[in-house]
């Protein structure tokens, strides 16, 4: 047990010193990306009144961050880059989070939603099932859950410095199954393409009120 501590403790510490390192230069790279359908699959889905608590679950250097909170919500940042921390506060003026996502301490039943782009692949599969329950646990009851992935064929290990985890649609839905989660809607990206040329997955789930829901 204390081997595999360690390993991920180095899986975990190599993938942030990757994006810190790098931060500004990922920072100019995808400034300009339009993921206006996947905010909008995530606020489509949450019930109730507006404004929602939203967490912005690897949230970069505050892109979305900072649309979140102009379109009115109360956004909560989350990465556990120190680079990245720091950039989003910076841009989004908002609370931004340090935490590795191996070891999160999240409020519970506290946010109507979570935003999690290009975030959860990080994730070595050995704890996805913990994460999941995390997140499961930091949503309000009938919250959701917003994840896009770059899908696989249940692949994972070491891509040019980071480490990542790419599954196929019935691996992953039965990952978030498992964890209690309902499927709402799932589709890849970018649209219009064949499915070759769309690598990636996007998905929205809800937290059940009960029990009884699942």
């Amino acid at each position: 047990m204390e081997q595999e501590s360690q390993d991920l403790q180095q899986i975990s510490a190599i993938t942030l010193e990757y994006y810190d390192k790098r931060a500004q230069e990922f920072e100019q790279g995808t400034r300009d990306h339009d993921v206006s359908q996947n905010i909008a699959a995530l606020l489509r889905h949450i019930q109730g009144e507006s404004p929602f608590t939203i967490l912005d679950f690897g949230c970069g250097p505050g892109r979305d961050l900072k649309t979140l909170s102009a379109m009115g919500h109360v956004a909560i940042g989350l990465d556990g880059a120190a680079h990245f921390v720091e950039m989003a506060r910076e841009y989004s003026h908002g609370e931004v989070w340090q935490q590795d996502f191996l070891a999160l301490d999240l409020p519970d039943d506290f946010f109507d939603g979570v935003f999690a782009n290009a975030s959860l692949f990080h994730v070595p599969s050995r704890e996805l099932p913990r994460v999941l329950r995390e997140l499961h646990a930091t949503l309000k009851p009938h919250g959701v859950l917003f994840a896009s992935n770059p899908h696989g064929r249940n692949e994972e290990g070491w891509n040019r410095g980071r480490y990542g985890a790419y599954y196929d649609w019935p691996t992953w839905r039965a990952c978030l199954s498992d964890a209690g989660f309902v499927e709402l809607k799932h589709y890849y990206r970018p649209s219009g393409l064949p499915r070759e040329q769309q690598p990636w997955l996007a998905s929205v789930w809800r937290k059940p009120a009960g029990r009884g829901d699942m």
